[in-house]
């Protein structure tokens, strides 16, 4: 009996001498805030991050999504709320470069690991936030403007659907498209900002008012789920599918058919399971005394009909078909 009590004792002692030790014994609640939680990508993000949080002992994984997606306001609010409550790591996607700032400041002078994901933040990885998890936007972009040089096969008229918000993965997307096209000199890109909200029927609208201008276009390129989804369903109501040449980003079952069909011509896939996975396990080594690596790149693919039965391929465009 005396025995285990100092070894009671010792044990106790070296929590307290060791703080990462004590943390490693801690049981972790980390709050994901995602910016939506009504498309493919985010129950993917979802996915992942839970699949990590039931993978790692001591771990609590919360979803956090705003109630209307890509609420600025409601996720700084969110935020807050996590900090107050005194949650011991945060993943956010912010939904805009700025305005997430100064909440995040908030949360990491209090002692919360922050990890940003998906999109931007303005500060620096490793320094302002603990880590940055992401696909390479501005990559994934110049792959789809390759891909759109390759399809077009000459002198052509290319329109890029832009959003008008303050994400910064859209913008990084949006942009690499247009600079991997400067080096094709026959081609001409045209940028119209004409989406500037969330969802697949705002999409819709904004590509409805755009069929005047379709009809002179050859190429089409949008940055996200939602805006190729819609794109696609305007093109389709148009009757103008198949005789633009359309590239869109993300993999939703619809946008993956979709490709099969001719109605899109590629797609560029992320991974967002794995994204969510990798998010939450940084975070929690970072608190258990592992430091985060400031950027982590997931890796982008572009996919065609030409490739989509490559294993590696089936594996990112049949995620979406795992979430019910």
């Amino acid at each position: 009996m005396r025995s285990m009590k100092r070894n009671i004792v010792l044990f106790l002692l070296c929590l307290a001498l060791n703080p990462l030790a004590a943390r490693a014994q801690e049981k972790l609640k980390i709050v994901v805030i995602p910016k939506g939680d009504d498309s493919f990508f985010w129950k993917c993000i979802h996915k992942g991050a839970q699949s990590c949080g039931d993978a790692l002992a001591g771990v609590e994984v919360d979803w956090m999504p705003p109630k209307t997606g890509q609420d600025i306001k409601q996720q700084i609010e969110l935020v807050d709320k996590c900090t107050q409550q005194g949650v011991q790591g945060i993943v956010l996607s912010p939904s805009d470069y700025t305005q997430l700032a100064a909440p995040v400041a908030r949360a990491m002078k209090k002692g919360i690991a922050v990890l940003v994901i998906d999109s931007r933040l303005k500060g620096e990885p490793g320094k302002d936030y603990i880590s940055y998890v992401s696909t390479d936007n501005r990559n994934g972009g110049m792959l789809a403007g390759d891909a759109m040089a390759k399809v077009l096969g000459g002198k052509r008229n290319v329109l890029v659907m832009r959003y008008t918000s303050g994400q910064a993965n859209l913008s990084e997307r949006q942009d690499g498209f247009v600079k991997a096209l400067e080096k094709y000199k026959d081609i001409h890109v045209v940028s119209k900002y004409r989406s500037d909200k969330p969802t697949a029927e705002d999409a819709i609208a904004a590509a409805e008012s755009m069929v005047d201008e379709l009809k002179n276009a050859d190429g089409l390129f949008c940055p996200n789920e939602s805006t190729t989804e819609g794109m696609l369903k305007a093109l389709q109501s148009a009757h103008l599918n198949g005789k633009i040449k359309f590239i869109g980003f993300d993999t939703s079952d619809l946008l993956v058919q979709a490709l099969k069909n001719g109605d899109i011509d590629a797609l560029v896939a992320q991974d967002p399971t794995r994204m969510g996975f990798f998010a939450v396990e940084t975070v929690v080594n970072q608190l258990r005394g592992t430091k985060a690596p400031p950027v982590i790149d997931i890796g982008v693919r572009i996919v065609t009909r030409e490739n989509i039965g490559d294993p590696e391929i089936q594996k990112l465009i049949a995620m979406p078909s795992l979430i019910k």
